[in-house]
């Protein structure tokens, strides 16, 4: 399975710390230009945010928590996840492994981009503890309800390394 336990360390782990690795120097390379100055802020104008913007970010923490609940039924994450029942073999998969078990996330910060869409900065924890901090990804807006994007799923997939249909 894509999570299966190598010399007493959860793989996650060890590809977190890899992907901390190989992305953290890409990311510096995204700076302000090394000038000490930062750009200017740009603030969300009302086009890009839903109407109850405090109502949309409460419904995207609850739903990005209980999807990576494992004790959230697979039915119900097929639920919170776009386009889930094409991923539902996935996350039945997902569902049987004794690592996953152990995997939950902590919502950190929402920024919307669109009345549909939105950037989440979240914690990936493992037994508690975060193996990804200040992980990225998104949420969208469908069927009237936040869900967790089908491309934030695949990121953590690729990570793993494994390759899934649908992703």
């Amino acid at each position: 399975m894509v999570l299966e336990r190598h010399g007493g360390r959860s793989r996650l782990v060890a590809l977190a710390a890899a992907a901390a690795l190989v992305l953290g120097p890409a990311l510096a390379g995204c700076g302000d230009g090394g000038d000490g100055e930062a750009p200017p802020a740009t603030l969300p104008t009302a086009t890009d945010r839903p109407r109850d913007p405090e109502a949309a970010e409460a419904e995207i923490t609850k739903n990005w928590t209980a999807f990576f609940d494992p004790k959230t039924p697979t039915d119900e994450k097929v639920r919170l996840l776009e386009n889930g029942e094409r991923m539902r073999t996935v996350l039945a998969a997902f569902a049987g492994d004794k690592n996953a078990a152990m995997t939950s996330a902590k919502v950190k910060g929402i920024e919307f981009t669109s009345p549909n869409d939105a950037d989440v900065t979240y914690d990936l924890l493992v037994g508690g503890s975060a193996a990804l901090p200040d992980s990225k990804g998104t949420s969208v807006l469908q069927e009237d309800t936040w869900k967790v994007s089908v491309k934030t799923l695949c990121g953590l997939v690729q990570l793993s390394g494994a390759s899934v249909p649908g992703c």
